[in-house]
């Protein structure tokens, strides 16, 4: 695929308690911070842990040279946000998606399950508990990934069955069905108006997988 571009283009999201930074074209790439410095500073850090996802991908990883961040949205946060979760649209997200770019992201999307389902089996079943004994273990946190894509799925139209943590199958027929329903949203003449414009749909699953896989790797007792 074609070499990574010099300028990252980020979004901001702007909360009373978390900021996120997000990089428009690089779904999955999303970090959060106490303000919106703070949030830039996380996701630059996280550059090596991304480019392993890139790579998955096919396409050349994003070096130092090339890594010059522009903000070109900035929206404020709502609660989703302060709760740690990248909520809201930019006017980025509503941008057409040709063939080209819609087969590079979802390329990233795919690579993001690679990735996830990666760590998934080379992690220890049980995680590192926080300070008062909380927190998911591994298979809890897959559960809890794959149920919310189901939920994220029903935003471009996608209806699949709840699904066992080691049912291939299953998994991979739901995965296809995102993918396919994205290919159909980029095609149509409008997108809905309750529903997720592709763009922001794919940078959303690709971030709440990718934040669960670099959780995982966070947490690993092995």
């Amino acid at each position: 695929m074609n070499q990574s571009p010099t300028e990252i283009r980020l979004a901001l999201e702007v909360g009373t308690k978390k900021s996120f930074a997000s990089a428009l074209d690089w779904p999955g790439w999303s970090r959060s911070g106490k303000d919106p410095s703070d949030a830039i500073d996380a996701l630059l850090s996280h550059r090596e842990c991304y480019n392993e996802v890139i790579l998955l991908a096919g396409i050349d990883p994003i070096t130092d040279k090339q890594l010059t961040t522009t903000v070109i949205d900035r929206v404020a946060g709502d609660s989703t946000t302060d709760f740690g979760a990248p909520g809201r649209l930019v006017d980025a997200d509503w941008e057409l998606i040709n063939p080209d770019e819609l087969a590079r992201q979802s390329s990233l999307l795919r690579a993001c399950w690679t990735y996830f389902d990666g760590v998934a089996a080379a992690v220890s079943p049980e995680m590192t508990k926080g300070p008062r004994g909380g927190g998911r273990d591994r298979d809890a946190i897959v559960d809890h990934t794959l149920e919310a894509e189901r939920t994220y799925g029903r935003r471009i139209g996608v209806r699949t069955p709840r699904m066992a943590i080691d049912d291939v199958n299953a998994i991979e027929c739901h995965r296809a069905a995102i993918l396919q329903a994205l290919t159909e949203l980029a095609l149509a003449p409008e997108f809905p108006a309750k529903g997720w414009p592709p763009r922001y749909a794919i940078r959303r699953m690709a971030w709440h997988v990718l934040d669960h896989a670099w959780e995982m790797q966070d947490k690993d007792l092995s």
